[in-house]
């Protein structure tokens, strides 16, 4: 399972490329075995509120994080987001995306996915 936040679309396009079970959060959302995060980066590199709230009920089943961003808003704060989580919740960051991202990004997580969750199933 993909857990995802989309704020412009980018992140909900990425996820319908690669064709994974998926769920968008939502503030009552609880899970019950291994997913990734997907998530963009809010502001000046921080986690979404969204996304904040869904962890602090949802990060044991977490295995990944992958994040989206735009680096045109300087080195520092792309896709912070994912850095952030990693410091706060010990999840490994999968990816960093720029914007819609390229299809090595998306068979990277593929390969993640496959690796990872598929095998706590």
């Amino acid at each position: 399972m993909i857990a995802y936040a989309s704020r412009t679309g980018n992140v909900r396009f990425i996820v319908h490329q690669l064709e994974l079970p998926h769920i968008e959060i939502r503030d009552d959302l609880i899970l019950n075995e291994p997913f990734l995060l997907f998530t963009y980066t809010d502001g000046l590199g921080e986690v979404p509120q969204i996304v904040e709230r869904f962890l602090q009920h949802n990060a044991r089943f977490c295995k990944g994080v992958i994040a989206s961003g735009n680096s045109n808003f300087g080195h520092a704060y792309f896709c912070r987001s994912a850095h952030l989580i990693n410091e706060r919740y010990g999840i490994p960051i999968v990816q960093k995306i720029e914007l819609r991202g390229f299809q090595k990004n998306y068979d990277a997580i593929i390969d993640y996915y496959n690796r990872v969750i598929q095998k706590e199933i």
